[in-house]
């Protein structure tokens, strides 16, 4: 289904913040930032899968609409959402991760894209080795240099698409959504993602 606003002060113009959508940005000054563009109704469980790999150190971003609606009532899709809040986080950090949704297409894997390709694959290989499908994303490939996970300082970042079964698995199993965020949080720390933002060359 195709977007209904094109950017994000189009959509904001017609709904009001706190009762039709929410955003919720901790900006710690962390190289990596931790983003759920499409959060609440829209990719369900996105946020909070976004919030807990975030945890209580990592910079994050998360747009959740709060009403039911179709897809695209509140879906801005990657390359074109900018909401300033967003903008302001991701520029300041060297890279992001983003998780989306996606629907079910009978499988649990998890979908790879973003130009940070280092990253990616290093995700990937992390996924894979804590019981996860990954693979990369071939229809929603997220290397548009405009995507919110790329517009970064280096002008890269990593997009992952859940299926909505997993998802739902992640949201009601302690155990498997504390596998997933022990994998990305160990990316990260071997990066040295986790620092500050503010001690790197821009």
């Amino acid at each position: 289904m195709a977007d209904r606003y094109p950017d994000f002060a189009t959509l904001a113009a017609a709904h009001e913040q706190d009762r039709d959508y929410r955003i919720t940005v901790q900006d710690r000054g962390t190289r990596v930032a931790i983003l759920a563009p499409h959060g609440g109704t829209i990719e369900p469980e996105t946020a909070s899968i976004a919030r807990a790999v975030a945890g209580n150190d990592l910079s994050f971003y998360l747009f959740e609409a709060l009403r039911a609606g179709a897809h695209g009532d509140y879906h801005i899709t990657s390359h074109r959402f900018d909401e300033p809040r967003a903008l302001a986080l991701v520029a300041g950090a060297d890279t992001s991760i983003a998780i989306h949704g996606r629907k079910d297409d009978g499988t649990d894997t998890v979908w790879l894209g973003g130009r940070d390709e280092t990253l990616r694959d290093a995700v990937g290989d992390a996924l894979r080795a804590a019981g996860f499908g990954a693979a990369l994303n071939t229809a929603l490939p997220g290397v548009h240099p405009s995507n919110i996970c790329n517009r970064t300082r280096s002008g890269a970042g990593v997009q992952l698409e859940l299926p909505r079964s997993l998802r739902r698995n992640l949201a009601e199993d302690g155990r498997m959504i504390a596998r997933f965020i022990t994998a990305l949080r160990a990316v990260i720390s071997t990066a040295g993602l986790d620092g500050d933002a503010a001690t790197r060359p821009a």
